[in-house]
């Protein structure tokens, strides 16, 4: 590749941004977390100073509740940790085709590290280009989509002239779904009634985002159909689901929290694949294998929940392509992994449609 070559020479630097959610690293900062997470226009689309108010009474009223969750898992949120750690792993095999002219930052969309701290280190650091990729692989205006929109205001305000690539999702790439193939057949081989059903359970979206245009959804039941295709299991029964649904308003279904009780009620074992999750957290780590599977316990079913993919080698080869084909890529590139606009165009809001 010409492009890969050419980062070889030590003018050619490359900025490499890893973006996920972030989480409190002690109860005293829940508080905080929750206020930014629903302080973000992406989640609460009102105007201030109405935003402000319900960001303010939500954490408030959620803290407690959120500070007894986070106290099961340690008293904190490991996606930092997790999100270093893929930044370890994709280093070493980065370094196979670049040396080491690129540097891998994170950045946290609702706790530290943020884009105002981190932008002052990519400017020091001074590369010749910025690779922008989203550990998201579903692309969603509330994810991706916020995350980017940050740190672009940042990186205008500090006035910095460097050419960006960006990563608006992957949910077809190959090595994407083979890391999820292999940890599911893994699961499979556990189960030891073969009346079994597969949930795959994303993170829930309040229904008026999709119809906006978001492009979630349909995303993940892409995702979801080339992993069933892969799998190659005849009758296979599975349902994709959607879990941690939050307030009044009308959300995505059907609830993973009810597809558990069903299935197991019907005497069906169940593994549970955390479909949108690339770190374990606590969506994964207390709703999933705590709250949910408490309801399978009840029901005396067996309960397999998938890993997360985090480190997985396949995984970790999957964001290195990513990378190297994005540096092949022209100036101002924003898109999948694909290298073409994915989603069908009535989703407005994705990035690669802009």
């Amino acid at each position: 590749m010409s492009e890969i070559l050419k980062a070889e020479n030590p003018q050619n630097k490359i900025a490499i941004i890893l973006f996920n959610l972030g989480g409190p690293d002690r109860l005293s900062e829940v508080k905080p977390f929750l206020f930014s997470l629903f302080y973000d226009k992406a989640i609460i689309n009102l105007p201030n100073p109405f935003r402000y108010f319900i960001a303010k009474i939500i954490s408030i009223l959620r803290n407690k509740k959120s500070q007894a969750i986070y106290s099961l898992i340690g008293n904190k949120s490991p996606i930092l940790d997790e999100t270093e750690a893929q930044k370890r792993a994709l280093t070493e095999k980065l370094k196979l085709d670049l040396g080491n002219n690129f540097e891998i930052f994170i950045i946290m969309r609702h706790f530290h590290p943020r884009a105002s701290e981190i932008i002052k280190q990519i400017k020091q650091y001074a590369p010749s280009e910025i690779i922008l990729l989203p550990l998201y692989p579903h692309f969603s205006s509330t994810t991706t989509g916020s995350s980017i929109n940050d740190f672009m205001n940042f990186f205008y305000k500090n006035s910095l002239f460097i050419p960006i690539k960006t990563i608006c999702c992957y949910p077809l790439e190959k090595d994407f779904i083979d890391s999820h193939v292999s940890l599911i057949k893994q699961s499979i081989e556990k189960i030891t009634n073969n009346n079994f059903r597969i949930l795959f359970s994303a993170h829930g979206l309040p229904v008026k985002i999709i119809e906006a245009g978001d492009p979630y959804q349909w995303q993940i039941q892409q995702t979801v159909q080339a992993i069933i295709n892969n799998l190659n299991v005849e009758n296979l029964d599975y349902k994709i689901t959607y879990q941690s649904r939050v307030g009044p308003v009308e959300w995505l279904k059907p609830n993973t929290e009810e597809e558990i009780e069903i299935a197991a009620k019907h005497g069906k074992a169940l593994i549970i694949v955390p479909i949108a999750f690339v770190s374990e957290h606590v969506e994964t780590l207390v709703e999933l294998d705590i709250e949910y599977k408490q309801i399978a316990d009840k029901y005396k079913t067996q309960y397999i929940r998938v890993p997360a993919l985090s480190v997985s080698k396949i995984f970790i080869d999957s964001l290195a392509k990513i990378v190297l084909n994005a540096i092949n890529q022209p100036n101002g590139s924003i898109m999948s992994s694909m290298n073409k606009k994915l989603c069908p165009s009535n989703f407005t809001m994705c990035l690669c449609r802009l």
